[in-house]
């Protein structure tokens, strides 16, 4: 049996592999456009940053590398160019000529190629882009050679990872997205926490406009924004997104959905003995059963295994499973990650959701070294499921998202989380692990213990609620929303009818620091029978959610504990 692959890196060769390892007698073929097959995509930044400082250690694999272990017949340098499905053969352009090459299976693992919207002057010389390993060696070199001012077009991941690696080097750095915040998956409030990590390395972050134009200029380029800035480069590095590179194969029949190859739930497509993997394909999202391609390496590599099977053991292999689309990103001492939906992906999907913020300590607070994980969970109103989780922070993201990611993928509800036995001692966790707290305020969420308002909503509850702030006066004194009363919660039982009389019949919307002291007051409001819900994430999330506008919202100072207005 004769299996030709296009394309190496995560899918392509892990599907090789995997074949070789199951059928010794096949003839596998790996077709590679570039000069490298099998490379650490991720580590590119690093590279640049100079924190890796040998290029071969992005090297994975070598074609001699691959025929020694797996005895792979790998042909770097051979671009295909046209597919013949009825004939079963692939049009190969290589330095010697074009030839033709015939297969019993053929696996298509293109991947994407960089997004590149209509910027005038994107032709310039100075502007790159970062996805391969000869990107990677273009950029140091510039960066080495005297580059001072750099321009990162988009703040994706990525983007995000380039400007940190360009920052490192000692280049003055701007990043440019088009979208309201860096990360755009990221939520708001997460968000803001990324851009204050990026300023604090230096880079300046422009979030709300567009680049229009790359003017050329003898030593140096000018970006010229949507808004009239211009902004000088030396390096302009393009990271908009990318777009699965198919043309070929869709050209040849194959069946795509907005570019991207439609496969089933073994990596068929719609031509006979033609299957696909990786960042070409059309993925479903686990959560909301969205149909878009999910460009990260552990889903391609995983695919390529379970392609691998169902070509050469067709009666037990398993599905390809849907994306959960786990992520994880380092911004300075920052870390953030996600997994599942966002919040504007499950209003999308029309599914109503329940949103909880956390902010606890990594590990136990009492050991030396405690600090913050800001942590989001949705979950589904109707049961609880899990539906998407994120966290930024300086240590402990990794671990909670993956077991946040785990739980997603097992289907279970966010009352399953109370009862994970997980690993604690005090350097390394709490009692009540983060996950754990995320399960309890869950369930109290769901069978009405506790009620929340979201940030998002001030506007709503400014003009229609008495806002109370359960804070310590000196904390109070440090940000208050206008008109609130600030009464702390260990003093709140005696002040009932204070609240009472000054809340004079309208909701009364109260909050804390962290979520934590204004859900203990909620209790208190609800069973003395006032219309009580508690700011989900507090004063923390609040200052999240307004980013830049926490200045002009916020008031510093005390006030008196007088009425806020009505209406």
């Amino acid at each position: 049996m004769r299996i030709v692959v296009v394309g190496g890196v995560a899918g392509g060769m892990s599907c090789a592999a995997r074949a070789r390892r199951l059928d010794e007698g096949a003839e596998i073929i790996v077709l590679e456009r570039g000069e490298h097959v099998s490379f650490a995509n991720c580590g590119l930044p690093y590279f640049v940053s100079g924190e890796i400082s040998d290029p071969a250690s992005l090297l994975v694999q070598t074609p001699s590398s691959l025929r020694a272990a797996l005895d792979l017949d790998v042909r770097t340098g051979h671009d295909v160019t046209a597919l013949d499905a009825a004939r079963k053969t692939v049009t190969v352009a290589t330095a010697a000529g074009v030839e033709e090459i015939s297969y019993d299976a053929l696996v298509l693992a293109p991947g994407a190629q960089a997004a590149r919207p209509p910027i005038a002057g994107l032709d310039s010389p100075r502007v790159r882009t970062l996805r391969t390993v000869d990107d990677a060696l273009a950029l140091r070199q510039r960066v080495e050679g005297g580059a001072r001012r750099a321009v990162v077009l988009g703040a994706g991941f990525i983007g995000v990872e380039a400007a940190e690696a360009l920052a490192h080097q000692g280049l003055e750095t701007t990043i440019i997205e088009f979208a309201p915040h860096v990360l755009p998956p990221l939520e708001d409030e997460l968000a803001t926490l990324v851009t204050g990590e990026l300023r604090r390395l230096g880079i300046q972050v422009r979030t709300a406009v567009a680049a229009e134009a790359i003017e050329s200029g003898a030593d140096h380029d000018v970006v010229v924004l949507s808004d009239g800035t211009r902004l000088d480069a030396d390096i302009v590095l393009l990271s908009v997104g990318v777009r699965p590179d198919t043309a070929v194969f869709e050209a040849a029949g194959a069946a795509c959905e907005r570019g991207a190859l439609v496969i089933d739930e073994h990596g068929r497509t719609s031509l006979p003995d033609v299957y696909a993997v990786g960042d070409a394909t059309v993925s479903v999202d686990a959560v909301t059963g969205a149909r878009r391609p999910v460009a990260l390496a552990g889903p391609a590599n995983r695919a390529g295994r379970l392609v691998a099977d169902a070509i050469l053991r067709p009666a037990t292999a398993r599905p390809i499973p849907a994306a959960v689309a786990t992520a994880i990103v380092r911004v300075g001492q920052q870390t953030a990650a996600l997994t599942g939906a966002n919040r504007r992906v499950l209003s999308e999907a029309g599914i109503p959701f329940h949103t909880l913020h956390l902010h606890p300590s990594q590990h136990a607070g009492y050991f030396p070294g405690s600090s913050q994980i800001h942590l989001i969970v949705h979950v589904r109103v109707a049961d609880g499921l899990l539906l998407g989780a994120q966290a930024v922070g300086a240590d402990g993201v990794d671990k909670r998202i993956d077991v946040l990611a785990t739980a997603i993928r097992a289907g279970w509800t966010v009352d399953e989380l109370i009862d994970l036995d997980l690993a604690y001692a005090p350097p390394y966790g709490a009692a009540k692990d983060p996950v754990n707290m995320a399960g309890m305020v869950g369930e109290n969420v769901l069978n009405g213990t506790l009620r929340l308002w979201y940030a998002q909503d001030l506007g709503e509850i400014s003009a229609s609620a008495f806002i109370l702030d359960t804070r310590s006066a000196a904390e109070f004194a440090t940000g208050h929303l206008p008109g609130a009363w600030n009464i702390p919660h260990t003093e709140l039982r005696a002040r009932l009818d204070d609240v009472r009389e000054a809340a004079a019949g309208r909701p009364v919307r109260v909050m804390c620091q962290s979520g934590v002291r204004s859900a203990i007051a909620h209790r208190v409001l609800t069973q003395a029978g006032f219309d009580s819900a508690s700011l989900s994430g507090g004063m923390l999330t609040l200052r999240g959610a307004l980013g830049d506008r926490a200045g002009e919202v916020l008031v510093t100072g005390a006030e008196p504990r007088e009425p806020a207005p009505v209406g």
